[in-house]
């Protein structure tokens, strides 16, 4: 992976919020301050690009992110 991959996931694991309703993790944009909510959308299209172009899977994307 790239660089600008390799800063989305590192920006994108801070929005990671474990959720008690369904005992799983998900990226919560309302952890983020809105000041910098642009930065995180254009992370997750970055991150989502690379699943997209065959760069990574989405289950090794997940598991990056500590998601699983």
């Amino acid at each position: 992976m790239n660089e600008k991959f390799e800063k989305a996931v590192s920006l994108l694991k801070n929005a990671v919020k474990y959720s008690h309703l369904d005992n799983q993790k998900h990226i919560d944009f309302s952890l983020v301050n809105a000041p910098h909510l642009d930065d995180y959308k254009k992370a997750m299209v970055t991150v989502q690009k690379a699943v997209q172009d065959g760069d990574i899977t989405q289950d090794d994307l997940k598991k990056k992110l500590g998601l699983i």
